[in-house]
């Protein structure tokens, strides 16, 4: 199983999602290399609809596993990102509204620049900051997620490849379940039979109509960002069109 996790040559960026399944990738990462060297950089990118458990939890990661994670959040002009820290971090939705502002029309399921402007283009830059022309791009995609993985050992996007070790090594939501029972500390989201249906975004249009409808029953303070931002497009667009 080590040779799964062993790193490749050049630079490296472990994306950690905040999540249960990368935050155990990082764990089997560290165990097989040790220390990381100055050419891996384990990111983060906070949108600011994190729970609040999830900002907690890299931060826990972090500390217990001796190893340093740098935050990152979008920015609407140069140099299109921030570097932050857990109790600098957004909790309020600020750089995603940042991006709406600026695109003038939300997210969806046809034009998901969300994903594309909060996370990887703002990794991205904060790597190209450092000097880094090309890297390894080290995502948590297991084996039984079959339609999520991507073709290695091409370059996707113009400056990166990608290293999916989970996948290579079989990793299912059985494995990752397993191994957080046998922790002294976990992300304190509910696991429901392996997935987490308050992580990443908390009201994203990706999830299923039943997540979203629970999060408004029992967090209604958290749904009521979403539907500002639905008025707010509409006012940019003037129309129904945002």
């Amino acid at each position: 199983m080590v040779k799964h996790y062993t790193r490749p040559d050049g630079n490296v960026q472990i994306a950690f999602s905040g999540g249960r399944t990368s935050a155990y990738m990082l764990h089997q990462i560290l165990a097989a290399n040790g220390d990381l060297p100055e050419r891996v950089v384990v990111t983060f990118q906070n949108t600011g609809r994190e729970m609040p458990e999830t900002l907690d939890f890299v931060a826990e990661c972090g500390q217990r596993w001796g190893v340093p994670i740098v935050w990152l959040e979008y920015l609407p002009h140069d140099p299109g990102f921030e570097v932050v820290g857990h109790n600098s971090a957004s909790r309020n939705g600020e750089p995603f509204e940042a991006l709406i502002e600026k695109r003038k029309f939300l997210p969806n399921q046809q034009a998901r620049f969300c994903t594309t402007e909060l996370k990887i283009r703002t990794a991205k830059k904060y790597l190209r900051s450092l000097g880094w022309d090309y890297w390894t791009n080290c995502v948590g995609i297991r084996g039984d997620e079959s339609r999520r993985l991507k073709k290695e050992g091409v370059r996707h996007g113009d400056r990166w490849t990608i290293w999916q070790p989970l996948a290579r090594a079989g990793v299912t939501k059985h494995h990752v379940s397993l191994f957080w029972r046998q922790q002294s500390f976990d992300l304190r989201l509910p696991n429901m039979r392996g997935s987490t249906p308050l992580g990443n975004c908390d009201g994203c249009f990706l999830k299923s109509e039943a997540n979203i409808a629970a999060l408004a029953r029992e967090y209604p303070e958290r749904a009521a960002w979403w539907e500002r931002m639905e008025k707010r497009a509409k006012q940019l667009t003037n129309g129904s069109g945002g």
